[in-house]
């Protein structure tokens, strides 16, 4: 059996820029938090990080940067997913040599490649790092889905350890751990599917609403690997609304504007991303008052 890269919560962390490039004192207080909260790992240059508006630079300075601020305090995953595979294998090879302990590689988006060709860029990925690889499946984002067959042949890879699974369908994940039982840890990759996705062996979330309610979110996995679960169940129902509203918008739009409210950062987007529109922010502030009383109408 895996041990897993980490059991729990990982926040998919947001990347605080401005008009000048990415904020790295905004960034270090926010990861400050997030481990000070409790967090178990760290997600850096996801989907969260609006990463495929990143410069390759930044992309490699964020890693790097993350690395050296939490200075392994918790688990640090570094995405490195891109729509090519020879420019995702290498800066796969620049995030192992920079420190991270784990990689989290989308699959190839606009491509819309077969499951052969899936399987076939992640065992290169694979091959250029002696990393765990967290396979990200998010089809809403990139049009290709990632087929429970598909997760069984890539659980034949060593370093190929876990998946994030982003897809909003229970019963595929549970065909997934059917086919691959212990060889892949799934992780859920929506905050609204947390509980569920435990409650088939599932081993944590990649989160985007711990950026704002970490410990919130702590609570339902806490609870779960307790036993407590009528706890856990209670921890879930409490976070839907905010989760909910944290999709209003295409991510990371509303949890940037959530974090702008709360201090850690500017609400500052990179086109073709723009800030929330009027009607969503107060949909947005409404939920986050549920757990910051103080967020003005």
């Amino acid at each position: 059996m895996n041990t897993p890269i980490f059991r729990g919560v990982a926040a998919a962390v947001v990347t605080p820029t401005d008009e000048k490039g990415v904020d790295y004192v905004s960034f270090a207080r926010l990861l400050n938090f997030l481990i000070d909260s409790g967090i178990d790992a760290i997600v850096v240059c996801g989907t969260t990080g609006e990463a495929s508006t990143l410069s390759e630079d930044e992309r490699r300075e964020a890693i790097a940067f993350t690395v050296r601020q939490v200075r392994a305090r918790v688990p640090v995953i570094a995405g490195t997913g891109c729509n090519a595979t020879d420019r995702c294998a290498s800066l796969t090879r620049y995030a192992t040599d920079a420190g991270a302990d784990a990689l989290l590689v989308v699959t190839p988006y606009y491509n819309k490649c077969t499951q052969n060709g899936l399987i076939r860029h992640y065992e290169a990925v694979a091959d250029s790092t002696d990393k765990p690889v967290i396979v990200y499946n998010v089809p809403t984002r990139t049009c290709v889905n990632i087929e429970p067959r598909t997760y069984q042949a890539l659980a034949k890879i060593p370093n190929i350890r876990a998946v994030k699974e982003a897809s909003s369908s229970v019963v595929q994940a549970a065909r997934t751990k059917r086919l691959c039982g212990d060889a892949l840890d799934i992780y859920a990759g929506n905050d609204d599917l947390t509980l569920p996705l435990l409650s088939i062996g599932g081993a944590g979330v990649i989160s985007v609403a711990a950026n704002v309610v970490p410990k919130a979110v702590r609570r339902i996995t806490d609870c779960f690997f307790a036993g407590d679960a009528d706890g856990a169940a209670k921890a879930q129902l409490a976070l839907l609304d905010l989760a909910e509203a944290l999709f209003c918008e295409v991510n990371p739009i509303p949890v940037k504007a959530a974090l702008a409210a709360l201090g850690f950062c500017r609400d500052h987007l990179r086109l073709p991303l723009t800030p929330m529109e009027p009607q969503n922010r107060a949909k947005l502030f409404a939920a986050l008052r549920e757990f910051y009383p103080d967020i003005p109408e």
